[in-house]
């Protein structure tokens, strides 16, 4: 039984949910679209130099703010799209909301005129989201943002990276930062082994949706976010084509998520099995089934898990699946 815990703040759908990503270039440094963008950005800057530390903070230290995540994939998409796997989700949130319109706040890290760093914050009650970073750059995007008094619930990110920005955060707010999960990021590297479970994989449609919403309801509940906007998430993943699911015999006992394509990488989430359904082995069919489709078609597949959850690990393992990166989870109070 595969019931994964996917913890890649996966409301992507409604929160961050991959839609069209292909429609914005990233070297987008001249032209009307860049204007547009560049009027509607409100910029602050944070300036520090720590002359005594480490080589990347010899230099000046720039954090511009923004709320136009068009500005951001124009600024800092030549620097995200360098490491498109570790990236994934930053980009994700990024594109999502220049196709939606969902607020969001963004903050850059800048070294002379080299990006070095994205941290995003959507929805605005989410905890923020942070690419990896060194750690003069961390402690910099920390107290940017304590300096102008915005407050986090807490962040997600790289196990090191997270660590350093909790440690700061914990320092200028006076707040306690504590680590309640461990995630281990994925590639598929090889198609490994098949499960021996009878079925067949399609793509979930419109007459789906009644069965879909109370899955998606019990996934989020089962992982510990809010499950408000169930429906805003669904349909959007429902017309982007993003849900798929596992039949046998004519019913469907799993579910899993293939976001849109960013930069050639597709993440899987949002893998589910009903309680009742479970240890028959379907969630890992779906998923292998459905990484298999997503390589056949030139992509590359992650997926995040909880380090919490053995079964779920090993058994990506086995279907192909290998570990990148580690991340943790912060709650800031």
């Amino acid at each position: 039984m595969l019931d994964t815990r996917l913890v890649s703040r996966d409301t992507v759908g409604q929160p961050f949910p991959f839609l069209p990503c292909a429609s914005l270039p990233f070297s987008m440094s001249s032209g009307l679209a860049v204007a547009r963008s560049e009027l509607r950005t409100r910029l602050r800057t944070h300036q520090t130099s720590a002359p005594n530390q480490v080589k990347i903070s010899q230099m000046e230290l720039k954090v511009v703010f923004s709320e136009d995540p068009a500005f951001v994939l124009s600024r800092a998409g030549t620097f995200l799209s360098s490491q498109p796997v570790l990236h994934n989700l930053v980009l994700s949130i990024l594109h999502a909301r220049v196709a939606q319109g969902d607020a969001g706040r963004y903050w850059i890290a800048i070294q002379r005129e080299d990006v070095v760093g994205v941290l995003v914050q959507s929805p605005l009650t989410f905890p923020a989201t942070l690419t990896p970073m060194e750690p003069p750059v961390v402690t910099a995007m920390a107290d940017a943002i304590a300096d102008a008094g915005i407050p986090l619930p807490g962040v997600n990110g790289e196990a090191a990276t997270a660590a350093i920005f909790s440690g700061q955060w914990s320092e200028r707010s006076n707040s306690a930062a504590t680590p309640f999960q461990g995630n281990r990021l994925y590639e598929l590297l090889e198609i490994g082994e098949v499960p021996d479970v009878k079925g067949a994989l399609r793509q979930a449609g419109a007459k789906d949706r009644s069965v879909m919403i109370p899955w998606s309801r019990a996934f989020q509940h089962e992982i510990g976010e809010s499950a408000h906007d169930t429906e805003l998430r669904l349909d959007r993943e429902l017309a982007a084509g993003q849900l798929w699911l596992w039949d046998r015999n004519g019913e469907t006992v799993s579910m899993a998520l293939a976001r849109e394509p960013v930069d050639g990488v597709v993440r899987l989430s949002g893998v589910y099995t009903p309680p009742d359904r479970r240890k028959q082995g379907y969630a890992a069919a779906c998923v292998h089934a459905l990484s298999r489709r997503m390589r056949g078609a030139g992509h590359r597949c992650i997926l995040y898990t909880d380090l919490a959850n053995p079964t779920s690990n090993s058994i990506y393992r086995r279907i192909g699946y290998r570990a990148v990166a580690e991340a943790l989870r912060y709650r800031f109070e």
